[in-house]
């Protein structure tokens, strides 16, 4: 297939690599002056640069937007994206939070959601996200092209900003930046309690199974007459917001994990991520 990414982050770049991994040829745009240099490290038979949107599409059976999270951005490119790519071309969009109801043209039965995490050639899920334009034909090619690159594809039933996977993150982040700011622990012995416990179990089951089990042979069910009253009185921790209590806890964070560079973390996070996958097997 002919592959279009649009924009050349750090979300783009991964794409990049996951579609060239699978044999697809891609053509990358992005106005960043170093793109040539970035993409030195694909096979030139693979991938290469675009010298505008344009350029990118004008072959495209697929393309993955991965521009900023700017409304009037997505609108004026998915306008010229539905005027520039073939009329077959599945348009889809890495938005984190934005539907694709609130850019799609009135021609928008070609564009969704196919929204990652990153990174996408590592992590398997694809949140497939439809628009009130979006056919059904569409939400059928994008789940079968996901599903071809080895990808998790989930369809949701609504749109709401932020899709599933980010309002999850978002809430336990806000909790997580409450427990720090009231001094019950640093941001590194918070994420040592994440990874030997939720997030170990959330690696193999979700939050509702893992509740499931938790009520022993009566499930669920029984999760929630015994436990649920106490669960549901803890309150849970609104973080301070202020531009002084966030730069306390970015510096928290340095500190935690500045000795190290990105790449090394990158490195090691991708390492533990893929060790993980291949254990639980969820290529599903």
């Amino acid at each position: 297939m002919r592959i279009a990414v649009i924009g050349a982050g750090t979300i783009g770049l991964s794409w990049t690599k996951l579609f060239a991994e699978h044999g697809h040829d891609v053509r990358v745009s992005d106005p960043r002056p170093d793109l040539a240099e970035v993409l030195r490290e694909f096979d030139p038979a693979r991938v290469r640069a675009a010298a505008d949107v344009a350029e990118a599409v004008r072959d495209a059976d697929v393309v993955q937007e991965n521009g900023p999270e700017n409304l009037a951005f997505k609108k004026d490119l998915f306008a010229a994206l539905v005027e520039q790519a073939p009329s077959h071309a599945l348009l889809l969009s890495s938005s984190s939070a934005i539907p694709s109801s609130e850019f799609a043209p009135e021609d928008g039965s070609r564009v969704l959601i196919g929204h990652p995490f990153n990174p996408p050639h590592v992590v398997p899920l694809v949140e497939v996200v439809p628009g009130e334009r979006t056919s059904e034909d569409s939400i059928r090619r994008a789940v079968e092209f996901y599903r071809s690159l080895g990808r998790v594809p989930v369809v949701e039933r609504k749109e709401v900003p932020g899709f599933v996977g980010n309002r999850l993150q978002a809430a336990l982040q806000r909790e997580a930046v409450s427990l720090v700011q009231q001094g019950v622990v640093t941001p590194d012995e918070l994420d040592t309690v994440m990874v030997n416990s939720l997030g170990l179990r959330w690696a193999a089951v979700g939050p509702f199974l893992g509740s499931h089990l938790g009520g022993g042979p009566g499930g669920y069910r029984h999760l929630t007459e015994h436990i649920g009253s106490s669960m549901h009185a803890m309150r849970v921790g609104e973080p301070d917001t202020s531009p002084e209590a966030t730069e306390k806890v970015v510096q928290a964070v340095e500190r935690a994990y500045g000795d190290k560079s990105y790449a090394e973390l990158a490195r090691e996070r991708d390492r533990k991520q893929i060790a993980i996958l291949s254990v639980t097997g969820e290529q599903k």
